[in-house]
């Protein structure tokens, strides 16, 4: 059958017949290739992101999981429209799937639709385990990340938790504390400290 298809139409086919009737059915609304739902104060996207590159011969497309939290928001006023407060490729949350899904002429069309929805399950099944903001900036203290720090701090502070928030300020401290641009990063925090917190 994939001979008498070219990549591009075999792509569309999937997302049509596959991968839109999935998302509807877990009740998310679909715009060309992104998929949205609101439940309470989190929004969820998927997007499919095609590869810049591709040709009729073959086709390649990364997923993507994103979070928005309105909680979180509220400590970055300025840069939260839009701001995926959690982001992912679909590979850094299923272990089971690729970074990038290839559509060629060879390929088993019915195997990879099955392993591809699976994954998108298995993705959304991850995200839904982030029940809240400090479910989401858990996940990124847990990696002692700079996504996010701004707001942890905001979050941590104004919840009363300053000793959590100390603790988060030594490991990025540890961690990026050589880097010419802690001295940026040590201002910003301290005026979410000033704000929501007292100074330490």
């Amino acid at each position: 059958m994939n001979e008498l298809l070219n990549m591009k139409e075999l792509f569309t086919q999937i997302i049509k017949q596959d991968v839109k009737p999935f998302f509807s059915a877990q009740g998310y609304r679909t715009k060309d290739l992104n998929f949205n739902k609101i439940e309470g104060q989190l929004s969820y996207k998927i997007n499919i992101q095609k590869f810049k590159y591709n040709t009729h011969k073959e086709l390649s497309f990364y997923v993507n999981y994103n979070i928005h939290s309105e909680e979180l928001a509220q400590y970055r006023p300025a840069l939260s429209l839009g701001l995926a407060h959690f982001y992912a490729r679909i590979n850094q949350i299923v272990p089971a799937a690729p970074e990038r899904y290839f559509l060629t002429p060879e390929v088993d069309v019915d195997k990879f639709t099955s392993d591809l929805l699976l994954h998108l399950d298995q993705g959304l099944q991850f995200l839904y385990t982030l029940t809240d903001a400090r479910a989401i900036i858990e996940y990124y203290m847990q990696r002692t990340a700079l996504h996010l720090s701004e707001e942890t701090f905001g979050f941590l502070l104004d919840t009363g938790d300053t000793e959590t928030a100390e603790q988060y300020l030594k490991q990025l401290q540890a961690k990026y504390g050589a880097e010419k641009r802690w001295a940026i990063l040590e201002k910003k925090y301290a005026v979410v400290w000033e704000k929501y917190g007292s100074s330490s």
